[in-house]
């Protein structure tokens, strides 16, 4: 028999609000202090167990939004969100250090334009309204490297259809990943889920996009001799 959520739902234990090492006690009083101000709205099985979209327009106003799925220790959507201060974007990240990382960022570098959720993505598609995104970014996601771990990967089905769902026409999904694998299984299933591959050759993936800032997961496949790959999908 299968393991079920509380709600009912199907327990999802791929992911989590995950905890490395100490967190400092500045990053503590971040997450105490700032975290609630920047929640998206009810994501939550508790909070909304009947699972509502989410009024995006009242928690970031009439303007595109974007979500970044996974965004590490931050540096990149705070980089998005202060140079496209029109644009509300989310950030869903289960690793609770790199919320923490985030919200430090935030205290230096005001972005009332941020929202995040501090857990898994699947929960955050189950509550997004339908064509709600004009962009979406995915960069150097967890490789699962063991073949018997692809399934865990973002780009799966599980994940890459409501993800779809959420997207608008014409949106844009942008992926970075060093891992070669991870290209092929990407350039595999995104296809499949209704998305349009926009290069012509090698080099359209070997380029970064013009408004890329670099981030520290690159710079580490860099030192270890790694190739980045830039893949652009247009939702069709």
């Amino acid at each position: 028999m299968s393991k079920s959520h509380p709600s009912g739902a199907p327990w999802r234990n791929f992911y989590g609000r995950l905890k490395g090492k100490g967190l400092r006690r500045a990053q503590e009083a971040y997450l105490e202090e700032d975290l609630a101000s920047y929640a998206p709205g009810a994501v939550d099985w508790e909070a909304n167990p009947a699972r509502a979209p989410l009024d995006l327009e009242a928690t970031l106003g009439d303007r595109p939004v974007w979500l970044e799925v996974g965004f590490g220790g931050g540096e990149h959507l705070v980089h998005q969100a202060l140079a496209n201060p029109g644009t509300g974007i989310i950030g869903c990240e289960p690793y609770i250090n790199g919320v923490a990382m985030l919200l430090g960022k935030l205290r230096e570098n005001p972005a009332g334009n941020v929202r995040i959720h501090p857990g898994d993505v699947r929960d955050l598609f189950d509550v997004l309204p339908e064509d709600c995104l004009d962009k979406c970014f995915l960069l150097y996601p967890d490789p699962w490297p063991k073949k018997k771990h692809h399934r865990r990967r973002f780009v799966t089905p599980e994940h890459l259809e409501p993800l779809a769902r959420a997207m608008k026409p014409g949106a844009e999904f942008r992926v970075a990943t060093d891992i070669p694998d991870y290209v092929r299984q990407t350039l595999q299933e995104v296809p499949r889920a209704g998305f349009r591959w926009q290069a012509e050759g090698p080099e359209d993936w070997r380029r970064p996009w013009d408004d890329w800032l670099s981030t520290r997961y690159e710079q580490k496949a860099l030192r270890e001799g790694r190739t980045p790959h830039y893949l652009t999908f247009i939702k069709t």
